[in-house]
């Protein structure tokens, strides 16, 4: 009886202690799961700072920043057949209207205290009302103060007090690769802002208006950001935004906005006269080509090539000729036609500036009195034909004189003289370099054309291997094109 009893209890202790074990085993595997406690991200106090002053930018100029909302009567241009009041039995229902209203969106900025607010010219063009809302949801009608279609600019007024305003920033100092802020209504979506860089400066030749010296960016501008002010990392006003490159309607990372140093001097104009006047040199001028550079002594392309003068100018005036190259004014180097243009045209009417210009290579100075753009001239740029192709002279072309039969059909004075350019062969050197039929050429290297005489002459001392400067006439438009040998 002891005995069972003993093997009862051994069994029972070595069934503890194998129990015992199995469970320290197990419970050593298998650990409770561990409690985590959140910890923000180390983020370093640089980019914390940048973050804040960004949202402190924003804080300071969106109570400037303004919704546009247009109203237009549209009409129809041409009666349709069907609006006869014969169809009106057969289509009661659904006759078309001759004239309907139209609303449209954008924006604008406060630029004084009293109610004056810069947006574009293509935001309020033709509107027959225009109504805007401010930050606080106040609601004005806006009267237009003036427009400036050519850089596409205008200037409209609220009657109210004590608005707050933009500080105007120096668009001149505004380099590639800065931060800035566009800020605006997109689709009707107030105070919109968006942050972007500065992607690159004096863009032109975009054709979106006649005056273009673009900032261009990445920031996002959708439709109704026309208008609305490109901002600084300091709060400045340093753009209008003014359109997009776009080939779906929306952003694709390309925004255009008129420089502020532009929209102030039209804004400016626009308060004291209503309209703005524009400086005039009185020449026509054409971009640089690598060919025209070498053959007239330049190492690079810099520069604005004059291609014609205009009788009684301020630059015939002043002794500027044809062939001429400009590349300097009060100092400031001119790398383009545009830049040249933009210039002259900001330069106050009645002032004197300094031109520097190459003549037979050589470099020499000039003060010319600016003038007023007359009236009837939109431009003073005429840019050059393309050109392309390495092959030959001048042969392939096909000439005759100009007479005066010739010269009325082609819309110019006999008396100017030249040869009339009759066939062009396909491939021909003169093709490749955009001369076309019924171009008249006044000049080959210099050396004037009058007559089939002076074409002769002139064609014989052409070497094969020498590159070529032409100068030609195309309805009045003139331009010199280079011939590559």
């Amino acid at each position: 009886m002891k005995k069972k009893i003993l093997l009862c209890l051994l069994v029972l202790f070595i069934g503890f202690f194998l129990g015992g074990i199995t469970y320290y085993i197990i419970s050593e595997r298998v650990s409770p799961p561990k409690r985590t406690y959140y910890s923000p991200p180390d983020i370093s106090k640089r980019v914390g700072d940048t973050s804040k002053a960004f949202s402190e930018v924003v804080d300071v100029v969106s109570p400037a920043v303004i919704n546009i909302s247009t109203t237009k009567t549209v009409k129809r241009e041409a009666p349709s057949f069907l609006d006869d009041s014969f169809f009106d039995f057969f289509n009661p229902f659904h006759k078309s209207p001759r004239k309907w209203k139209e609303q449209s969106l954008g924006s604008g900025v406060v630029v004084s205290d009293d109610g004056y607010i810069v947006t574009n010219n293509h935001v309020i063009e033709h509107a027959d009302e225009i109504k805007v809302t401010l930050y606080d949801r106040r609601v004005f009608k806006a009267k237009i103060v003036g427009v400036d279609p050519k850089t596409d600019i205008a200037l409209i007024k609220i009657n109210d007090k004590n608005l707050p305003t933009i500080p105007w920033g120096n668009s001149d100092n505004l380099k590639v690769g800065e931060f800035v802020l566009a800020i605006g209504n997109p689709f009707g979506l107030s105070n919109t802002v968006t942050m972007g860089i500065v992607s690159a400066v004096g863009r032109a030749n975009v054709g979106i208006a006649d005056y273009e010296d673009f900032i261009q960016t990445d920031a996002a501008i959708n439709p109704g950001n026309s208008g609305g002010p490109l901002v600084n990392v300091h709060g400045e006003l340093v753009g209008i935004n003014t359109a997009i490159f776009s080939r779906s309607g929306g952003y694709q990372g390309i925004g255009f906005a008129v420089p502020s140093n532009m929209v102030r001097l039209v804004m400016e104009q626009l308060l004291k006269k209503g309209k703005v006047t524009r400086g005039w040199l009185g020449v026509t001028i054409q971009d640089l080509t690598p060919e025209l550079a070498g053959t007239f002594g330049l190492s690079k392309t810099a520069g604005a090539l004059v291609s014609d003068v205009f009788k009684g100018s301020p630059a015939q005036k002043a002794g500027i000729k044809r062939g001429d190259i400009i590349v300097e004014l009060n100092g400031r180097e001119v790398r383009s036609v545009s830049m040249l243009r933009n210039q002259v045209a900001q330069s106050k009417v009645g002032s004197e500036v300094e031109l520097k210009y190459v003549r037979d290579k050589e470099k020499k100075r000039v003060k010319v009195l600016i003038a007023e753009l007359p009236g009837e001239f939109t431009e003073v740029s005429s840019s050059a034909p393309e050109e392309d192709g390495n092959r030959g002279g001048l042969t392939g072309l096909s000439v005759t004189e100009l007479t005066p039969a010739i010269a009325r059909q082609l819309g110019v004075n006999a008396n100017e003289g030249g040869v009339v350019v009759m066939e062009v062969d396909e491939g021909s050197p003169a093709r490749e370099a955009g001369i076309k039929k019924g171009d008249i050429i006044q000049e080959v290297d210099r050396h004037k054309i009058r007559t089939y005489e002076d074409w002769k002459v002139a064609i014989s001392r052409i070497g094969n291997s020498e590159m070529l400067v032409v100068f030609i006439n195309r309805g009045g438009r003139r331009f010199y094109v280079a011939v590559k040998p």
